[in-house]
């Protein structure tokens, strides 16, 4: 029988250089200043903000949000909702279909244990499933999804978003809350128009709007360009990544989570391998050539992925090449998939430890 060995997490006042790798580590200077602009720019806008957690996936960066004004947190899973009203979070939206009898009775003793859980539905099938569990239960607030461009979910057009409407409103134990988009990086004019739109039918059968919301950080801080939505939700502004900075939603000082990495092997003189694999940097190319940037080696390209190797191009690089066994910072594509292949994750301040936080809903996927 083998022995147990755990891994060895630093401790606050730790170095950072001593940090065993792969791992992501976040800057709290960074972090902080992250959540306060945007709740700030939403604040300025009269826009309710209702940070997405798929994010960072931790209670303790949630609780920082909700500090600076924010309203309410929103999940993607039933699951991932389940772990933040297990830690006490009252005001949570759900924005997934759910379907199937064993989602909804969990989703039914939830709504019991949650002081205001929202949820969303995109056809009649949703709705009808909703209310046969819900019927003679307290009632659940369900806002339509709309697709006002992404493509993805979402009804598609205003008079169906309409008829869906009366549905949950003529529901037993489902109460009509409003409309919810996530539209594609700079819909607003469409999002505009969809909402206006649905909210004069909704007015002409009667039915109260009282929730229009919007989403998306690429479009953060164009927010304002939505004036019928009441808020925004966003997830990826928190940490920010390099998708955020090409988009120019960000700058590179905004960067709160970089993946410390160190080099394993040096095979040729292009080439360095580091310990970051696919199971530490997201394979998402999200339109780059590579799959991120190494801060210390300006114009090497991680061009391959395998489990437990990336495979660096050093044909470019400017500057001293790296040696075996040094350390080097990863800007990740996507921090969001990267915050799932952890257990945990390394807090900073000035390169010295702060704290340890477990992603609490790591592989919340249900």
């Amino acid at each position: 029988m083998g022995r147990s060995m755990s891994f060895p997490w630093p401790n606050p006042g730790d170095m950072l250089a001593d940090v065993a790798t792969p791992m992501p580590v976040i800057d709290e200077d960074r972090l902080e200043r992250n959540i306060r602009r945007a709740q700030e720019y939403m604040t300025s806008h009269g826009l309710a903000f209702r940070p997405h957690i798929k994010t960072h996936k931790i209670p303790a960066v949630a609780r920082q949000q909700l500090s600076v004004g924010a309203v309410g947190i929103n999940c993607q899973k039933l699951t991932e909702a389940e772990v933040f009203a297990d830690a006490g979070f009252d005001d949570i939206l759900i924005t997934y279909n759910l379907l199937g009898d064993d989602r909804l009775a969990r989703l039914r003793a939830l709504n019991e244990r949650v002081a205001r859980l929202t949820v969303v539905a995109d056809s009649a099938q949703t709705v009808d499933g909703l209310a046969a569990h819900f019927a003679d239960g307290r009632p659940l607030s369900v806002l339509v999804e709309c697709d006002t461009g992404a493509g993805r979910c979402g009804v598609q057009s205003p008079a169906a978003a309409a008829e869906l409407a009366a549905r949950i409103a003529a529901s037993p134990g489902l109460h009509f809350a409003g409309l919810l988009t996530y539209p594609p990086v700079g819909g607003a004019e469409k999002v505009e128009d969809f909402l206006q739109q649905t909210m004069t039918q909704l007015a002409d059968k009667g039915l109260d709007c009282p929730v229009r919301s919007n989403g998306g950080s690429p479009d953060l801080w164009q927010a304002h360009l939505v004036p019928s939505a009441t808020e925004h939700r966003a997830g990826t502004y928190v940490y920010n990544d390099r998708s955020m900075v090409r988009a120019g939603e960000c700058t590179r000082d905004d960067l709160a989570m970089q993946v410390l990495a160190t080099v394993v092997s040096r095979p040729t003189g292009t080439r360095a391998v580091l310990d970051c694999g696919s199971k530490a940097l997201t394979s998402d190319l999200l339109g780059f050539a590579d799959h991120g940037e190494i801060v210390e080696l300006p114009g090497a390209r991680i061009i391959g992925l395998s489990e437990e190797h990336a495979v660096v191009d050093l044909a470019a690089c400017e500057g001293l090449l790296p040696r075996i066994g040094d350390r080097v910072r990863v800007i990740p594509n996507h921090t969001c998939v990267i915050s799932n292949l952890f257990d945990r994750m390394v807090f900073h301040r000035n390169g010295i430890v702060t704290r340890v936080e477990d992603v609490a809903a790591r592989g919340t996927v249900w």
